[in-house]
């Protein structure tokens, strides 16, 4: 078999002979010339084929290809190229590797839509378009940025537990399962084991991994399961640090994407626009005002919901001119027993939630580390304090102010490229009525 020796978007200035290995993309027949579009995770490359001067063999080769054919092609990189799209290549020798066996479910020219139910059926073959490659190539290059800039900034990666024997946020929104005869579960996020890494004095920390959640919710921001980056970190002042954390985790990953992905932006028709820095904050009970400005009325005390994120969306494009804020101090009734309240006034928590795009994505804020706040307000909201003995000892030890975020990839992905739908930017969605493939 012929070996590859460059991809696609790799032989534009390439010297000499190349060897290219892909799939049939299209293929089209003219009298004197032959079109065959190979697609490789790299793009598409034209393989165009002179029936006048190519050799038998060449020609005799390509005769019955098929779409989806697995083929390998040396040749030599045509400088002056007539491809409208992509590279061109002027064949020598083409290999037939895997011949499809049957016509595929979806068209990956993008010229027939299907809706996304057939889509995701047929996942493994909807990811071949060059569209679909792209998206998840623009996110890998999201989260390396996130990564490089805590490796920067000295955060350690660590790897907390999956499977927990008690729920990390409480709720009856979690994944069962048996462990030797007990009873586990899925984890909802790494908060708690991200805070005992900083009892541990672990100190800056980033845990990469995945979330699950057993919501029955069939929006299109919802999914069973989920990557999170989740930062934590200590010897913070207030929750506004970890404001400030965030919002430079965010733009790096935009910027790695600016740097590195201008080619699949162009495929997608996307443009980066970095948001500046610092991010706009409302704060509660303010929030409720300027709601009340828009004609939504919501009970004080309360959270404002999706409709009061839109709102407040629109009200930060129109004073502040970006996509990206922070709403901070929610109401301490509805959050974990772990989130530090505002000493002064305790019916309001340290609690930050990231909207971009018109979408949450992210909660973080300060933690409660004094042991014996942590014990009052596991009490409070009726969680039996022996049974998280495991989290809460070590907070009789000295634990220092800290905090930190989870954001998530997904939704994160879906905001910045503006899809509707973030089944569209999950390799394999997992959701109430799906999960296969």
């Amino acid at each position: 078999m012929l070996k590859r020796t460059h991809y696609t978007n790799e032989i534009e200035n390439a010297k000499g002979t190349v060897v290219l290995a892909g799939w049939v993309h299209d293929i089209k027949e003219l009298a004197r010339i032959r079109f065959i579009w190979l697609r490789d995770r790299g793009g598409v490359a034209q393989v165009t084929i002179s029936k006048s001067s190519a050799s038998p063999e060449v020609i005799q080769a390509t005769e019955k290809l098929s779409k989806e054919d697995v083929i390998a092609v040396e040749g030599t990189p045509v400088q002056k190229r007539i491809a409208k799209v992509g590279s061109e290549i002027t064949p020598t020798k083409i290999e037939l590797i895997v011949k499809a066996q049957a016509a595929a479910p979806l068209d990956m020219s993008g010229k027939i839509e299907s809706n996304l139910d057939a889509r995701l059926d047929w996942r493994v073959i909807d990811l071949r378009r060059p569209e679909n490659l792209a998206i998840f190539q623009i996110q890998s290059k999201l989260v390396e940025g996130m990564v490089e800039y805590l490796k920067q900034n000295s955060y350690l990666q660590v790897f907390t537990p999956c499977l927990l024997g008690g729920t990390s946020e409480g709720g009856a929104e979690v994944f069962k399962t048996d462990y030797f005869g007990k009873e586990a579960f899925l984890r909802q996020d790494p908060q708690l084991h991200r805070q005992l890494c900083i009892a541990a004095g672990f100190d800056k920390i980033y845990d990469l991994g995945p979330n699950w959640r057993a919501e029955l919710s069939h929006t299109t921001q919802h999914l069973c399961e989920h990557r999170g980056m989740a930062v934590e970190f200590g010897f913070m002042n207030d929750e506004t640090d970890m404001m400030r954390v965030e919002e430079e985790v965010a733009v790096a990953a935009l910027k790695k994407v600016e740097r590195d992905c201008s080619r699949e932006l162009a495929l997608l028709n996307v443009e980066v626009k970095l948001p500046k820095t610092p991010f706009p904050e409302m704060r509660y009970p303010q929030v409720y005002e300027i709601l009340e400005e828009y004609g939504r009325k919501v009970p004080y005390g309360n959270d404002v919901g999706k409709e009061g994120e839109s709102i407040l969306t629109k009200h930060v494009q129109e004073k502040h001119k970006t996509d990206a804020f922070f709403i901070n101090r929610y109401p301490s009734k509805i959050k974990p027993f772990y989130v530090m309240r505002v000493d002064e006034d305790p019916q309001w928590a340290r609690s930050v939630d990231l909207v971009y795009g018109g979408i949450e994505q992210s909660s973080g804020g300060q933690r409660e580390h004094r042991y014996d706040r942590i014990i009052t307000q596991l009490r409070e909201q009726n969680i039996n304090s022996e049974g998280m003995k495991w989290f809460t000892d070590p907070f009789k030890f000295g634990v220092p102010p800290h905090g930190g975020f989870c954001l998530g990839i997904e939704r994160f992905t879906m905001a910045f490229l503006g899809k509707e739908n973030i089944r569209e930017t999950t390799l394999f969605p997992r959701t109430p009525e799906r999960l296969l493939p």
